[in-house]
């Protein structure tokens, strides 16, 4: 039988994605961007002062410790990271061979759970989702010995992010964060360790939400994210490349589109009238940040960058109120209720 396609594409408007125009780069190299060189928390002392619940001094140092391991992390040379084992007794051993691609895939997903995965899929390698240029311009191209790409999602606090948008909610973001850097790196270390090769990724060198898709996580929402079973899109994304030979996953349909033609809670719930309320999805964009080419609804990020700096955090309101994230909205104080 043949499985339903999970993306309409229009093969003459799509291209690779340049990560020079997604927000998060823009701040950082075009002179041209109105946000150029700001810092979203550039409101924070200001913030504090007003002693707004979830915004407080406790509240902030709580979410730049959340992003400990991610900002520790990016700051490592890729070259400094230690690779195919640390012992010289590792790097003796004889390459693993893979005699049974399923079996393979079943140790993979184990080994991710046991570092923190809670979602764990694999799909064949996509050049289309892989960056055109990275933040530097420097162009992206994959060796095409990585066939296979490992997506995994970690599940983000319900607590925290039911404050959103305050400090607190943000904290459970950073987290995120924090987790899927501990995860990629341990797992894309063991599969080193077993002789083979990986990328191993956070939001670089490829986007994460198709790739997740593909890999059978879950289906794209009205508010722009993955919508997972379980946990709605209260989840961060990682994902590795890899020539270690797998058995792959495949897109589902739990009725994701056809819930979010109806539900607009997020819609509803944007501060900034930054989702679509259109019925239906299309291959009209918002601002120059989407990528034209695919049917969907595309998401004004400009207006949801410029209220996280109005917030003086980021915003996870979208996720909040999503009935797949499972969230009993509650106020930033509810976290410190112990």
């Amino acid at each position: 039988m043949e499985r339903k396609k999970p993306f309409v594409i229009d093969e003459k408007i799509y291209k690779r994605y340049d990560e020079r125009k997604q927000l998060f780069c823009r701040t950082d190299v075009d002179k041209e961007y109105k946000n150029y060189k700001r810092e979203i928390y550039e409101k924070m002392s200001d913030t504090i002062k007003e002693k707004k619940s979830g915004y407080s001094r406790i509240d902030y140092a709580l979410d730049s410790a959340a992003w400990t391991l991610y900002e520790t992390y990016k700051l490592i040379p890729r070259e400094n990271i230690r690779g195919l084992g640390y012992y010289d007794s590792y790097k003796s051993l004889p390459k693993y061979r893979v005699e049974d691609k399923e079996k393979m895939s079943k140790i993979i997903k184990r080994v991710a759970s046991f570092f923190g995965a809670s979602l764990t899929g694999i799909t064949n390698f996509d050049e289309r989702w892989v960056y055109s240029y990275d933040c530097n311009g420097d162009k992206i191209e994959i060796p095409e010995k990585y066939k296979y790409a490992i997506v995994m999602a970690v599940e983000m606090d319900r607590v925290g992010l039911g404050s959103s948008p305050s400090v607190t909610s943000a904290a459970a973001t950073a987290l995120g964060y924090s987790k899927i850097t501990f995860l990629v790196m341990h797992l894309g270390e063991f599969i080193k360790s077993l002789g083979y090769h990986t990328i191993d990724m956070l939001n670089d060198t490829a986007l994460s939400i198709p790739l997740a898709i593909q890999a059978g996580l879950g289906q794209l929402g009205r508010n722009g994210l993955l919508i997972t079973r379980d946990y709605g899109p209260r989840v961060r994304i990682c994902k590795i490349f890899t020539d270690l030979p797998l058995e792959i996953d495949h897109p589902i349909d739990f009725g994701v589109t056809e819930y979010c033609k109806n539900c607009k809670l997020c819609a509803e719930a944007c501060e900034v009238d930054a989702i679509s309320f259109d019925d239906e999805p299309s291959f009209e964009i918002k601002c120059s940040e989407n990528n034209p080419g695919v049917k969907k609804w595309y998401i004004n990020a400009e207006k949801c960058y410029d209220y996280w700096y109005e917030n003086g955090v980021d915003c996870a309101t979208c996720i909040t109120v999503c009935p797949f994230s499972k969230i009993k909205q509650n106020k930033p104080g509810d976290f410190w209720k112990i």
